[in-house]
């Protein structure tokens, strides 16, 4: 995901790390055996100016993810490949759940 992103107009930086789990089995060889209770996650910062947080989303749905597909991302399967959006503000939570409801 993080190079799809990267590729995105306006968007300034991808940090590309996990959600859940603890801090200590933040690692790649330890989440991607699916036992840490991690999720590869990526920090999207953008230019608001340029994009809107509804057109993020219709990147993450249209070219990153696949939300039909339970613990799936492209090729890679596993509860690490578990689909979650976080949002910053109130207005990106009614949003986010619009864009999930559509």
């Amino acid at each position: 995901m993080q190079l799809v992103f990267e590729h995105v107009k306006a968007v300034t930086r991808v940090t590309a790390g996990y959600a859940g789990g603890s801090a200590d089995t933040a690692h790649y060889d330890m989440v991607s055996g699916g036992t840490t209770g991690h999720a590869e996650s990526v920090q999207i910062t953008y230019d608001p100016a340029q994009i809107t947080f509804g057109q993020i989303l219709q990147v993450y749905f249209s070219v990153a993810h696949d939300p039909t597909e339970l613990n799936h991302q492209g090729p890679d399967s596993g509860t690490q490949y578990r689909s979650s959006i976080f949002y910053a503000t109130p207005e990106q939570q009614h949003i986010a759940e619009a864009y999930i409801t559509q």
